[in-house]
Formats: structure tokens, sequence, C-alpha cells
């Protein structure tokens, strides 16, 4: 099975247990397998998803609000 692998960038995240929040509201969505943050404490975080099929956008979005940070534009 082949796996998609998605980057969004979010603001607001400075720690450890950011990243926790963050990572447990996106596995929560259907078909993730995996995510990843490069968390860059100050700035806006790299966050890597894992999934089986493409995501919806407004499930990512909703699941990063849930978890208390918003998205940002990627550059």
């Amino acid at each position: 099975m082949s796996t998609i692998d998605s980057e969004i960038v979010v603001t607001g995240m400075t720690c450890q247990h950011c990243v926790r929040s963050v990572t447990e509201e996106l596995t929560e969505l259907a078909g993730v397998s995996d995510v990843s943050v490069d968390l860059k404490p100050g700035a806006a975080s790299r966050v890597t998803i894992r999934s089986e099929a493409a995501l919806d956008p407004a499930s990512v979005r909703a699941a990063v609000e849930e978890a208390g940070y918003a998205l940002a534009e990627q550059a």
C-alpha cells in the first residue's frame, strides 16, 4: 500500500507538550499512520503527516485548531 506525505506549517508551538497535542489530534484523523514535527520554538513548525490517502484540508485545520494552534501559510 502506498502512502502520502503531506506537509503543513503550524504556528504557536513552543515545546514538546505542543508537539504531543498536535500529534495526537492529527493521528486521530482517518488514514493517518504517522505524524512527525520539526519543532521551531517561537517560529512556524513543519509537520509531516503520513496517510493512506489524501487528507481533507478542513479536517487537518480542525485537528490543529482543536490542539490549540493554527495553520500558517506555507512559503
